[in-house]
């Protein structure tokens, strides 16, 4: 029988994987997959879930984040919500630049995606959006944050996670640790179309007061955009931003 305790787990599993297929939804069965539950598991904690406003149901069936999150989110937000600090950064990074820009938030091992700002060039990545996650060292954000943890982290969490099952052989962990010392060095990271081929993007971590990297800055684009002679000017772009946002958020 489940403890209060494995129902929340679930729960908050559940709703984490309803959020990363946003804004499209999410079927029953993709949601088990994500959360590693079984689906009557999953379909089961949907429909108490619909049931208390905490995800909705599209006309297609998928599943949507509810009515009720917004509105628990919102009584949130004086106290967690850096977005408002952080979109003049995100805008002004993609004016300078002509590419999409983002600023993502660490959760525990993950980075969610809270905003988006497009920019000037007419052909653009669709990898990210808000509300999307990916493990740390997975996209540019992911890996700009993990490479700037201590070592013991960073054996922790690939000893945790199975990045390369999920998101190919290129993100083993001798190939993330590459990566890792390749982002140390520049103070930037690169991701060479590694989710989506010609799809390329570049991070940098935003820290908090207490030099910990909380956020990422980063740009997307295809891949022409991203060639060695731009990529210095792009990187100090992102170093200059996040170091300001840094300031800012202390």
């Amino acid at each position: 029988m489940d403890t209060p305790t494995d129902v929340v787990g679930r729960v908050g599993a559940v709703l984490r994987a309803v959020s990363a297929q946003e804004p499209a939804g999410a079927t029953t069965s993709s949601v088990a997959r994500a959360a590693g539950l079984a689906r009557p598991t999953v379909h089961r904690l949907l429909t108490s879930l619909l049931g208390e406003g905490l995800v909705d149901r599209g006309p297609d069936g998928r599943w949507l984040l509810g009515p009720e999150l917004y509105l628990l989110g919102a009584a949130a937000t004086s106290r967690y919500d850096v977005t408002e600090v952080a979109q003049p950064f995100v805008r002004q990074l993609a004016l300078a630049t002509g590419e999409s820009a983002f600023f993502s938030a660490r959760r525990g091992d993950e980075t969610v995606c809270l905003l988006r700002e497009d920019g000037s060039f007419p052909i653009r990545s669709h990898v990210l959006h808000e509300g999307i996650r990916f493990p740390l060292g997975v996209a540019s954000a992911g890996m700009a944050v993990l490479a700037y943890l201590t070592d013991a982290e960073v054996d922790a969490h690939l000893g945790r996670a199975d990045l390369a099952a999920a998101y190919g052989p290129e993100h083993a962990p001798d190939r993330v640790r590459a990566r890792i010392a390749g982002t140390r060095d520049l103070g930037y990271a690169v991701n060479p179309g590694l989710l989506v081929e010609g799809s390329w993007g570049m991070g940098a971590a935003v820290f908090d007061a207490a030099g910990r990297p909380q956020w990422a800055l980063s740009l997307t684009g295809v891949e022409q955009r991203f060639g060695a002679d731009r990529r210095p000017e792009l990187g100090a772009l992102l170093l200059r931003a996040a170091h300001g946002l840094s300031t800012s958020l202390r």
